[in-house]
């Protein structure tokens, strides 16, 4: 067995990014204040050709050098657009025919392993603030509520690696399905 050297990947282009057709779904960062998971965020929806990011609040946008050094080149690929209020994001989301859901723990969440996405739908997914989470009125707002399951004593992951775990199931899902 050996790696595959880069020139192997089948990598697209900048161009051929933008033109490709894109799982959607979008990635919504209410309030997200490390610059690392921002950029994490956008090489997510990078790799599984996400449709996008809105960037809320105290999240920063691009660009930015602390972004571009875990983005490493995807804020170039990734569409994305800042909303100083997230509510104003869920507005225009709900506007354009989004499912908006929350990825927090609260009452009547659902478990991620439980919920199918319907490939005919665009789903829109909300993070929150490292700390805080999802902001309190951006909460009846949303569509429904997923929850990554834990069995660990801090029930917390990384915003980071629980956008990569939700972007990987709505990933898979479409896969199935479509060709891309």
């Amino acid at each position: 067995m050996r790696k595959l050297k880069n020139e192997e990947l089948g990598r697209k282009s900048v161009d051929e990014f933008k033109s490709s057709e894109k799982i959607p779904l979008l990635i919504v960062m209410d309030n997200v204040r490390s610059l690392n998971n921002i950029g994490s965020i956008f090489r997510t929806a990078d790799a599984f050709l996400l449709e996008g990011i809105y960037l809320c609040g105290i999240t920063a946008a691009p660009p930015h050098r602390e972004i571009h050094k875990t983005a490493l080149g995807a804020t170039d690929t990734v569409s994305w657009k800042y909303f100083k209020e997230t509510t104003d994001a869920i507005n225009d989301l709900k506007r354009e025919g989004y499912t908006v859901i929350a990825i927090e723990q609260a009452e009547q969440s659902i478990p991620l392993d439980k919920f199918i996405p319907d490939i005919n739908k665009k789903y829109a997914v909300i993070f929150g603030h490292e700390i805080n989470g999802i902001a309190d009125q951006v909460m009846p707002l949303v569509d429904a509520c997923i929850e990554v399951p834990q069995a660990g004593y801090k029930h917390s992951l990384n915003i980071a690696v629980c956008a990569g775990i939700v972007a990987w199931h709505f990933f898979t899902r479409y896969m199935r399905t479509h060709k891309t």
